[in-house]
């Protein structure tokens, strides 16, 4: 169990991936909290920030003692981005990573596995988030059109995910920024229980008032539908080797880390899938 501290102000917090799932979640929590000098970055949000464009990384970091790290998925500007950063006084790092992925290939996770390492070798408190899939990749991107068509089909089998609110790992990373005795820590994020794909478009299908129907697709015919949508190879590439770590079974556990940070249950996918059905998202 984390021991809890009363929460201390960093001089300055800087988000990266300030418009992205966690991201926005993190900048909302910290603002909501009185966190002094949330500085939200990405290339077009409040703070300009391009891991392709050295020269805008220390304008951003200007002035932040804590960082919440999304790592691109090039890992090559990761570790001299994360050198800077303690250079010029970033004393705590939360590195948004993912479930299993220390088991990932070549194809899938590099700049997250690159960030972990990073961080590892500086003189600085960090703590990695290890999440699983979240429940917006079914109402806010990936799988948002499929099930308002009626049809998910994927490449993941009857292996279970726990899916994970990522509200929650906002809530975590929060914590983590903000609070002491985190240092050190790998936390697993998960949901509740486990659910294959097929359960999970079943439950969202009955929250919506619809069927859904799961099919299941072999690597290479999902690959092939990805490129006739009009995805680069190497997004379809990572896409498959992201399901390929699935299916081996590397994000199926169901851990108690929301509930050891936050003192709460992780949120269930059925009670969100309802919520979000009420606004229309699916239909």
């Amino acid at each position: 169990m984390t021991t809890k501290s009363t929460p201390r102000t960093p001089p300055g917090t800087l988000v990266l991936g300030a418009t992205g799932k966690t991201g926005r979640r993190v900048v909302a929590r910290l603002r909501a909290a009185g966190t002094a000098t949330v500085r939200p970055a990405s290339r077009s949000g409040e703070v300009r920030f391009d891991w392709t464009l050295p020269d805008t990384w220390e304008p951003a970091l200007a002035g932040a003692g804590a960082l919440y790290l999304v790592a691109p998925d090039d890992p090559s500007p990761v570790r001299e981005f994360v050198s800077r950063a303690e250079a010029v006084g970033v004393r705590r790092f939360v590195v948004l990573s993912g479930h299993g992925i220390e088991h990932a290939g070549e194809g899938f996770g590099r700049g997250m596995a690159a960030a972990e390492e990073a961080v590892r070798e500086t003189g600085a408190e960090w703590t990695l988030l290890r999440p699983n899939n979240f429940f917006q990749n079914f109402d806010e991107d990936l799988w948002r059109a499929p099930l308002g068509a009626g049809h998910l089909a994927l490449p993941i089998g009857d292996v279970p995910e726990p899916f994970v609110d990522a509200d929650d790992v906002a809530a975590v990373a929060v914590a983590a920024l903000t609070e002491d005795g985190h240092a050190g820590r790998t936390y697993v994020l998960s949901g509740p229980r486990a659910l294959t794909f097929a359960e999970a478009a079943e439950t969202i299908g009955r929250a919506a008032g619809r069927p859904v129907r799961y099919e299941e697709l072999a690597p290479e015919a999902y690959r092939a539908e990805l490129l006739a949508q009009g995805w680069p190879e190497a997004a379809a590439d990572s896409l498959g080797a992201m399901f390929a770590l699935h299916r081996a079974g590397h994000s199926a556990e169901v851990t108690d880390d929301v509930r050891r940070v936050l003192g709460r249950e992780a949120a269930d996918l059925e009670p969100w899938a309802r919520r979000i059905a009420a606004t229309g998202v699916w239909v």
